[in-house]
């Protein structure tokens, strides 16, 4: 049996910015290396394994003994050194709550044919009282990349192009309601292989981008092939080996793959189905993800690490949730960050979020409330992932916030 792949540790790894998150703040990349590479349950001895899809509604219960294992772990050492950054951030949430500052436009000056009325020979000249300019107020948008120009390795002379073309091919990769075409597997079972997925994420110590685009791969994939549950499995851990080469520097190899699914499937058949799934996608797996443009934005509210982090911790619990996989990534993604600013109760959509993300306030409230709908009622004992995933301390504990009460949501969308 290979060895595993844990015996790499976080240090060994250096933070890796992404190809369109190079234009993202090298501040932020520091932020988040200690959540992103050291994740609360990774292993200490052995990634755990599951086996095939075969006993998928009882696949949770051989990890409740290990599961109350890890619980009692400790923090990871690093963590601190990621909370101290949020020192350095003066653009925070304190800013947040200021109100925008007003410019009010100079009055032009009166013209003396404003102010008299002219009358004929021998009448009194009347002066009249001039009109009054009511001044108005200007919210200047703001150039979130300027400050990075000097970095060579930001690229922000290049951020606007970058992400305005993600937001042209998202288009192309909307997915269809698919799962009426798949008479073997169901919306529970793709659920949780995708839990089973983020499990694969922490215990390799691989980058959010690299979980997101996995889930993208499947989903694409199902759309075009007709599957059995009992290939499911493979199908989800071959996603993760492409997205891992495609994200990663140190991706696992074949043999680590083979591992975590407790060896039920041979070298041949996770080869075949790589092959299987580009051919099928025509290799065209540069797919937009939610987690890109969620960075992006919450740089444009000068968002805390600690509201990001709860904005990525709904958009993750989306990926389990067949109900939004047809939603567009930068729509879901300014929702989430939406929702997360009104549960710190923060400022709203400013222009500059409008402007960058394209989406006017207007446009977000109905996935906002389908989003803090799924946070507050829709809980399956069986997706234990993400929710404690984010309930460790590394994650400032975001996934035990309380939600919002819809009814005081709809009055905060209002304002």
């Amino acid at each position: 049996m290979p060895a595993p792949r844990n015996a790499k540790t976080a240090s060994n790894k250096l933070p890796w910015s992404g190809r369109a998150a190079a234009v993202d703040n090298a501040q932020a990349e520091k932020e988040e290396n200690s959540q992103a590479k050291r994740s609360p349950s990774s292993p200490q001895g052995a990634p755990k394994k599951r086996s095939a899809f075969g006993d998928i509604t009882n696949a949770h219960k051989s990890r409740q003994i290990t599961g109350k294992k890890e619980t009692a772990k400790a923090a990871p050492k690093r963590a601190p050194k990621g909370l101290a950054v949020l020192g350095v951030v003066k653009n925070n949430e304190t800013n947040l709550r200021k109100p925008p500052s007003r410019i009010p436009l100079e009055p032009a000056q009166a013209t003396e044919a404003d102010c008299t009325a002219k009358k004929g020979p021998g009448e009194v000249v009347e002066e009249s009282p001039s009109s009054e300019l009511v001044a108005q107020e200007v919210l200047p948008i703001e150039d979130i990349d300027k400050a990075l120009l000097a970095d060579p390795y930001a690229s922000a002379e290049y951020a606007k192009d970058i992400f305005a073309y993600m937001r042209e091919r998202e288009e192309k990769f909307v997915l269809p309601d698919y799962m009426e075409n798949q008479p073997d597997i169901t919306r529970d079972m793709r659920a949780i292989l995708v839990d089973w997925m983020v499990e694969v994420q922490e215990n390799f110590e691989l980058t959010h981008e690299t979980l997101y685009l996995a889930v993208k791969l499947l989903d694409h994939y199902l759309v075009k092939v007709t599957t059995m549950r009992d290939k499911l499995q493979l199908i989800g851990s071959t996603a993760i080996l492409i997205a891992s080469k495609f994200e990663e520097r140190c991706p696992p190899c074949v043999d680590d793959f083979l591992y975590i699914c407790d060896d039920a499937y041979k070298r041949e058949e996770l080869l075949a189905m790589e092959i299987g799934i580009l051919r099928t996608l025509q290799f065209d797996i540069n797919i937009p993800i939610a987690y890109r443009f969620l960075r992006r934005f919450a740089k444009c509210a000068h968002a805390t690490m600690e509201t990001l982090t709860l904005a990525r911790f709904i958009c993750e619990l989306t990926l389990q949730e067949y109900d939004f996989v047809q939603e567009r990534a930068s729509r879901l993604a300014a929702s989430c960050l939406l929702l997360a600013l009104k549960m710190k109760n923060l400022s709203g959509w400013s222009p500059t979020l409008e402007h960058y993300s394209g989406y006017e306030a207007q446009e977000l409230p109905p996935l906002v409330k389908r989003l803090n709908f799924l946070l507050t009622y829709r809980h399956d004992e069986r997706l234990k992932a993400v929710r404690s995933k984010y309930s460790h301390r590394v994650f400032f504990e975001v996934a035990k916030m309380t939600p919002m009460d819809m009814l005081k949501l709809e009055e905060a969308l209002q304002t």
